[in-house]
């Protein structure tokens, strides 16, 4: 268990270093509105409400998942809680698997759901464990922990290969995965950790009945370079280093998967700096928006600083609607693009 901890403050410390970034852009500055010089709006009503996980929020927005060892990420997870449920969009939490094997962690519990009563909190485990024994029953057990609304299932293949002590095994892992989401009994999101999702592997998702696809594409963290960071023996240090642009760019895997699957809830995610990109990726296909490193720092300091940040995010958003003419999300999906 020890292990685990060290690790997830390993990952933590890279991040916040910025050494962890990835070497390839997200795709989404090449995606450019027509600016609209003439909008017949009033900015402060323009709307950016969605619906997520049966829920109204005020924006499209998710704070994906972030994790760490138990001390620091009770306190990251209670100041994005508060600042969820105060800004009125939708939080997911890092992996539980550590809090799981310990049959609970702080930070990791119902106090979390008490700061985000009108949250869409979503719990998280990754896809290697489906094959090792993690079953519905420890699912459950999973989303009881934090009253959670849905399971994230993570995956993470790159990473794995690159961690030293990575789970490489993944045969089964997709028939483990249907498995899980025909027998739950509650949605089941699935996302990608960095290198994104193709068309291809999206679609297979959507066929399995999952509740919405998470492309995390590359453009933001990418985990082979984090666990090269980290790893201690020089082969390990050169096995990652290799991959440090692979990927399918945000723009493109958000693109793709919509392509591929028209009805399917889709989030972008994967190097997000900031409204204007999350608009970029609303603009793609997305139906929601997550970040994680871009918020981190903020969620270090204090709820208040996360809210600040989610603040100017969202005030980002409501201008470029403003200056595209778009009243609401779905007018913005329609916005005209500069060739």
């Amino acid at each position: 268990m020890s292990g685990i901890v060290n690790r997830k403050d390993q990952h933590l410390d890279v991040i916040l270093s910025g050494r962890g970034r990835h070497g390839r852009d997200s795709g989404l500055d090449a995606v450019r509105f027509v600016h609209e010089a003439l909008p017949d709006l009033d900015h402060a009503k323009i709307d950016l409400g969605a619906d997520f996980l049966g829920r109204r929020l005020k924006a499209p927005l998710l704070i994906s998942a972030m994790t760490g060892g138990p001390k620091r990420a009770e306190a990251i997870n209670a100041r994005l809680a508060e600042a969820a449920q105060q800004l009125g969009i939708a939080l997911a939490v890092g992996s539980q698997r550590a809090a799981l094997e310990a049959g609970g962690a702080p930070g990791l519990d119902m106090a979390l759901r008490l700061k985000a009563p009108d949250t869409p909190i979503l719990a998280n485990i990754g896809a290697a464990q489906l094959t090792q024994g993690f079953g519905v029953d420890a699912a459950r057990r999973v989303l009881d922990m934090i009253a959670a609304d849905a399971l994230v299932v993570h995956l993470n293949p790159l990473q794995e290969a690159c961690q030293p002590e990575g789970d490489r095994d993944w045969w089964g892992v997709g028939a483990a995965l249907e498995a899980l989401v025909k027998a739950l009994g509650a949605p089941v999101v699935v996302k990608e950790t960095g290198a994104g999702m193709s068309g291809v592997t999206a679609r297979r998702l959507f066929e399995m009945g999952v509740a919405a696809i998470d492309v995390a594409g590359a453009g933001g963290s990418n985990w082979a370079t984090v666990e090269g960071e980290r790893a201690e023996a020089e082969a390990d240090k050169a096995h990652a280093a290799a991959f440090a642009d692979w990927g399918i760019p945000t723009a493109t895997a958000i693109a793709e998967v919509r392509a591929a699957c028209p009805k399917a809830v889709v989030i972008g995610s994967g190097g997000v700096r900031d409204g204007v990109d999350a608009a970029r990726a609303i603009r793609l296909g997305a139906d929601m928006v997550g970040q994680a490193t871009g918020v981190l720092a903020a969620a270090t300091v204090s709820t208040e600083a996360v809210i600040e940040h989610f603040q100017t995010v969202i005030r980002q958003m409501r201008t470029v609607c403003f200056c595209t003419g778009s009243a609401n999300l779905t007018a913005l999906r329609k916005a005209p693009l500069q060739d």
